[in-house]
């Protein structure tokens, strides 16, 4: 049975004589509780090697699931009993790397709503991962890599797509080009990228920690999807702890629970796995996310300005990727591929390139 479709009272929270813990009266409490027992089972995970070698999580290596083949994806089996023409059927798209497609795109109607979210899987073993910063996100410091991309980069950029919430509100740290601009949270979803190009998703402190092979981390709230599952915290009618929303028309006052949301998730060959949507809520991203195949993952940027995910087609395999050739995953993103290339562009990005 598909778990969305589960009442939500049946679903698996946690419960204590009768009571949800994430009940809405107490939803800063169950927020504290739920993070810092996710800190405290991660620190047990690790010291017991459940989900990491102990030297991986010493020298930040990539675990043996990061590096492992990469094969596509089986189709996805949709949510919806009445289906659209296509859904969850994967294309190619983007600059072919080694004379393969290693972004695949498709479709989904989100659980139990009619909403399509685009969902992108990018193969890790074609592609490397560069974080570009930005004056705004997370602000501040000299970055090397920060938008526009430049010439040489685009020629072999094959995709692009949004971080994280600003610095004040992602509840945790920022780490690149060998420079903290918050420090790291351990317990926090981060976005891991290695020396090698190799990106993956994990709780820090857990599926990877500092070491000489890190050059990147960002960190946005806690994990939404953990061991293949949606997290408790991703059930909770506390839907505000992944972020306060815009409304119908504004984004002062009253923001829906139900808005553009953005997640980022592994798969256990390592692949990456980016899903965006027009009115998710955060089990909705969740579900989604793991339908695409994640064993872990976190939220990005929400709210309809900000998620954008835009892959590009050079006519030649050397040829520069542009706003020209850039494709959205969606039509309703905002902003457009145009975005990666303008030097007002402020905040940060993740630019996934042929290897």
């Amino acid at each position: 049975m598909d778990n969305y479709h589960i009442p939500v009272e049946a679903r698996p929270t946690a419960r204590l004589r009768g009571k949800s813990w994430l009940a809405p009266r107490s939803s800063s409490t169950v927020r504290r509780a739920i993070a810092g027992l996710a800190v405290v089972t991660a620190l047990l995970f690790q010291s017991t090697g459940w989900f990491l070698s102990s030297a991986s999580a010493v020298t930040g290596r990539a675990s043996s699931a990061q590096t492992a083949h990469v094969a596509n994806p089986a189709p996805l089996v949709p949510f919806s009993a009445s289906p659209r023409p296509g859904e969850g059927t994967w294309r190619g798209v983007g600059r072919p790397v080694k004379g393969q497609s290693a972004v695949l795109e498709t479709t989904l109607q989100a659980p139990g709503s009619t909403a399509v979210v685009g969902i992108a899987w990018m193969n890790t073993q074609l592609l490397h991962a560069e974080l570009y910063s930005g004056s705004i996100s997370p602000g501040g410091l000299d970055w090397k890599l920060t938008a526009p991309v430049e010439p040489m980069a685009a020629k072999t950029l094959v995709a692009a797509f949004n971080g994280g919430f600003q610095m004040s509100t992602t509840e945790g740290g920022y780490y690149s080009e060998g420079k903290y601009v918050a420090p790291l949270r351990t317990g926090a979803a981060s976005l891991v990228i290695y020396k090698s190009g190799l990106a993956t998703v994990g709780m820090w402190g857990r599926d990877a920690t500092m070491g000489k092979n890190v050059i990147a981390v960002r960190q946005n709230l806690n994990m939404l999807v953990d061991g293949g599952h949606p997290t408790p915290l991703a059930f909770s009618a506390d839907w505000l702890a992944w972020g306060p929303t815009c409304g119908v028309s504004s984004c002062s006052g009253t923001g829906l629970e139900n808005q553009w949301r953005s997640g980022l998730g592994v798969t256990s060959s390592g692949a990456l796995v980016y899903i965006a949507g027009p009115s998710l809520s955060p089990i909705q991203l969740a579900d989604l996310l793991v339908r695409a195949g994640s064993v872990r993952a976190m939220e990005l940027d929400i709210n309809p300005f900000w998620p954008i995910f835009a892959t590009f087609s050079p006519p030649s395999a050397t040829g520069l990727a542009s706003a020209a050739n850039g494709t959205d995953l969606l039509s309703g993103m905002s902003g457009g591929p145009v975005r990666f290339f303008s030097a007002s562009w402020a905040r940060d990005f993740i630019a996934l390139f042929a290897r």
